[in-house]
């Protein structure tokens, strides 16, 4: 019958180490790190679909008519193209969506002196809820 008063063996922190098999991600570069190549990746993603949704504002928003163009009566149109504005809060939305989640990975994931958040996400933020609200009150 095992004695009760038996006490495990004190320890020290060395004994309490990762295993050899899995790299210490503070001591590895972050530019080779794959969460952090994932983060940048839904980044890269977030301004691309920003730069397609400025593209499509081009073509939905209506004409900006001068006043020679009233002068020759050349005319040009006056409304909001309803399926390209359609799409084009699409794209805003996801853009936004794919912002909060950089956001969110990246600051679960920051925990060095040496990391910097980025403004460029918080940038990215701004214009994308500036936008849709604009959308939505001018349309």
């Amino acid at each position: 019958m095992p004695n009760k008063n038996n006490f495990p063996e004190p320890f020290d922190e060395t004994t309490l180490r990762m295993p050899d098999s899995f790299p210490n991600r503070r001591k590895i570069s972050r530019k080779k790190d794959t969460f952090y190549q994932l983060v940048v990746g839904i980044n890269i993603i977030a301004w691309i679909l920003l730069t397609a949704s400025l593209i499509l504002l081009h073509y939905a928003r209506p004409d900006f008519i001068t006043g020679l163009q009233n002068y020759w009566g050349i005319e040009g149109r006056e409304f909001w193209l309803e399926n390209h504005v359609e799409d084009l809060l699409t794209l805003l939305q996801i853009c936004l969506f794919t912002t909060i989640v950089t956001i969110v990975l990246r600051s679960r994931r920051n925990r060095r002196k040496t990391d910097r958040f980025g403004i460029n996400v918080l940038i990215l933020l701004v214009i994308s809820i500036s936008s849709l609200v604009i959308l939505y009150m001018t349309v």
